[in-house]
């Protein structure tokens, strides 16, 4: 069936006038006429019969209305749900994350997101900077906010969003709670460590080697930055940790910051994608949502 002229005839039966029907599609009355005529020899039907200086609709062409009207009602639904998907009002949204994004600034940024997009299906996934960016590149998410500066491979692009500075903090009645000391006293203290891959593991080794230094003796390696800092705030160890993974704790007084001169060291969060892709319009609005927030 030419839907072109079932879409002509739908005009006209709405309006039951062809002068009507051809000003609202903007094309000849001949046209019209022409179409119409075209579609009742397709069909085998009579679609329209004169009225005066009208016209009217046969029983065929009464049949063949109502269901157009059904058809075409579909297609401008259609419409609203792709403009809708295109803007990124609905669809899917799905995030890797490292530990650190993922539990300190991704929960308040998905809140932010879901007010404004609530009709967006969003999934988080939490894990490595490798896991991560295997996922992205896996097509299993469509951006990566990841923690700790990890280069981006040659198939991604990558964007920082804010560097989160790092800080040194122990228990609040440790010997150096408080105080302002330099670094290669601090280094003499028991360390609690993150395991051998992590980021804040390898800026902490990092400066020391920047600096001329020994790295610090390690008292215990967890896994886990929430297990590090909460090891802390039981009352063992010194740990070097984002600003923003500890930040609660020092304000609520739990663990305390030392004061540590020492070569400034930043912590890059970043979000990642695939390179030659358009970001779909659900990740980014996201990514301009949270490239607007503002960071301590």
């Amino acid at each position: 069936m030419n839907l072109h002229a079932l879409k002509i005839f739908h005009v006209v039966a709405q309006s039951r006038s062809v002068t009507r029907a051809s000003e609202t599609l903007r094309i000849s009355q001949p046209a019209v006429t022409m179409q119409i005529r075209n579609l009742e020899k397709e069909l085998g039907l009579v679609l329209l019969a004169p009225k005066g200086r009208g016209i009217w609709l046969t029983e065929a062409g009464t049949f063949l209305a109502a269901h157009a009207e059904r058809l075409f009602a579909l297609e401008q639904e259609l419409e609203t749900l792709v403009d809708d998907y295109r803007a990124g009002r609905s669809g899917t949204l799905r995030i890797a994350a490292t530990y650190l994004p993922a539990n300190f600034l991704l929960p308040g940024w998905i809140a932010a997101y879901k007010r404004s997009f609530a009709g967006v299906r969003l999934t988080q996934y939490t894990g490595n900077a490798q896991q991560s960016l295997e996922r992205l590149e896996r097509y299993e998410a469509d951006i990566a906010v990841i923690g700790g500066g990890a280069a981006a491979p040659s198939r991604l692009k990558r964007t920082v969003l804010f560097e989160d500075p790092m800080w040194f903090v122990v228990p609040p009645d440790h010997p150096c709670a408080g105080k302002e000391i330099g670094l290669v006293d601090l280094l003499k203290e028991t360390f609690i460590m993150r395991e051998e891959g992590s980021s804040t593991r390898e800026m902490l080794l990092a400066l020391c080697r920047m600096s001329s230094l020994a790295p610090p003796d390690i008292g215990v390696e967890l896994g886990g930055m929430n297990e590090a800092v909460r090891a802390v705030a039981a009352g063992y160890g010194v740990l070097f940790a984002s600003a923003a993974e500890v930040r609660e704790f020092v304000e609520r007084r739990e663990v305390t910051r030392v004061q540590v001169k020492y070569p400034e060291v930043k912590n890059p969060i970043a979000v990642y994608w695939r390179e030659g892709e358009p970001l779909s319009g659900q990740a980014a609005a996201f990514v301009e949502l949270i490239s607007g927030f503002k960071h301590e």
